[in-house]
């Protein structure tokens, strides 16, 4: 891990945080059955970016889960990402590609612990 002077950098605890938001993600998915998410040290650069900005947009603001996802859905939009039955990074479609109100509670569920370990762990390593 990079220092200056033994402090660790904004960069550095954004990237441990998302780290740890998307193991807690995977683990989660793990619970439903959902084996498809690699570690973090495995996981393509696309998604450890996605990660990576989620824990900024919470850094930088109070936000709900709502606004989380929106958010997230703002970038995937921005990306050509569209709406699919199935998660395919190669077609660029997702699942959870819908408004907020439309997400099955286990869903809505991830937002909700994404946004609660940004605030912990920022709130501690910040």
């Amino acid at each position: 891990m990079s220092n200056i002077d033994g402090i660790k950098t904004i960069e550095n605890i954004v990237d441990i945080i998302a780290r740890t938001c998307h193991e807690a993600n995977r683990a989660f998915c793990q619970s439903l059955g959902d084996d498809s998410q690699k570690p973090w040290s495995e996981a393509p650069e696309w998604q450890r970016e996605s990660a990576r900005n989620g824990v900024v947009f919470h850094l930088n603001g109070e936000h709900g889960p709502q606004e989380s996802h929106e958010n997230w859905l703002e970038e995937k939009r921005a990306q050509g990402w569209k709406y699919g039955p199935v998660k395919d990074p190669e077609a660029k479609e997702h699942p959870c590609f819908l408004p907020y109100s439309e997400l099955p509670a286990e869903q809505k569920a991830k937002d909700y612990i994404f946004r609660a370990i940004v605030h912990a762990r920022g709130k501690r390593d910040c």
